[in-house]
């Protein structure tokens, strides 16, 4: 009888170990995802980040249709001496404006940040500063997405490619303005606004579950040898926008490559435009 009760006090004090245990992991799990922010009338607030967390895709609908979010914020910050062009957000906008339903709107705001001093960086590192950085989130109607231009290139470059942007996070995008500004003013070669305006285009395209990775495709064309991209090479969703490489053999026309029919009849069977 001793040895039965003695089993059971073990047997109790594990699963209540246990149970302490996942409690707390789920706590400190919550609390990550928690964290205070200045908001915009200059007060500070606890926001939940969770929703802007999740994977790459995972926001397609919201980000397309007017269903949940009416509003989409952009908070794009900049590594001083690699701000984009003017022209390359005036792109960026229209063409957000000509695939999202957004009835209370679309604004960006550009945001100057002091260079991290590095020659490359890792995804890991990426979403480190951003978690740093970052103030707008979901909330209420209105649907924030981050992104950020970088000195410094990817540390997963290759000698067969220099990537210039990837989507990491569901509303979330790096561009390696300095590999793209490399890859500028080549004889005969696109022009850095044309170059920009595309790799940006390219990776908010990824953002709305392209290909086949949250928006559902309505007829297949995926080029699954190349992960999430589209088999027309001269779709915005070809996997040598992402490369400088190819994208300059891709813009031999030198105009900013658009979405072709099937992949925006992917877009508007998801709630786009």
């Amino acid at each position: 009888m001793k040895k039965f009760i003695g089993l059971k006090a073990r047997v109790f004090l594990v699963a209540f170990a246990f149970g302490f245990w996942l409690g707390c992991s789920k706590e400190d799990s919550r609390n990550e995802e928690l964290k205070e922010i200045v908001n915009e009338e200059g007060e500070t607030e606890t926001v939940d980040t969770s929703a802007n967390k999740k994977s790459v895709g995972d926001s397609a609908n919201d980000l397309l249709s007017d269903t949940k979010y009416t509003e989409l914020k952009l908070e794009l910050f900049y590594v001083e001496g690699f701000k984009p062009e003017n022209a390359t957000i005036e792109n960026f906008e229209n063409f957000l404006n000509s695939r999202l339903h957004k009835s209370q709107g679309i604004s960006i705001e550009m945001k100057p940040m002091a260079s991290q001093e590095k020659e490359t960086y890792t995804t890991q590192e990426i979403r480190a500063l951003e978690d740093s950085i970052r103030t707008l989130y979901n909330k209420d109607k209105s649907l924030a997405v981050f992104g950020i231009f970088l000195d410094g290139e990817y540390a997963e470059n290759t000698e067969n490619g220099s990537v210039l942007g990837i989507a990491y996070r569901n509303t979330s995008f790096v561009i390696f303005e300095e590999t793209v500004q490399s890859f500028s003013g080549q004889t005969f070669g696109p022009s850095l606004e044309v170059l920009e305006s595309t790799v940006l285009n390219h990776e908010f395209g990824h953002l709305l579950g392209m290909v086949n990775a949250g928006t559902p495709m309505q007829n297949p064309h995926q080029d699954e040898e190349h992960g999430r991209h589209c088999t027309n090479d001269n779709c915005l969703m070809y996997w040598t926008a992402e490369t400088g490489e190819g994208l300059i053999n891709m813009l031999s026309g030198g105009s900013i490559p658009e979405f072709d029919s099937q992949c925006l009849a992917d877009l508007q069977a998801n709630g786009g435009k």
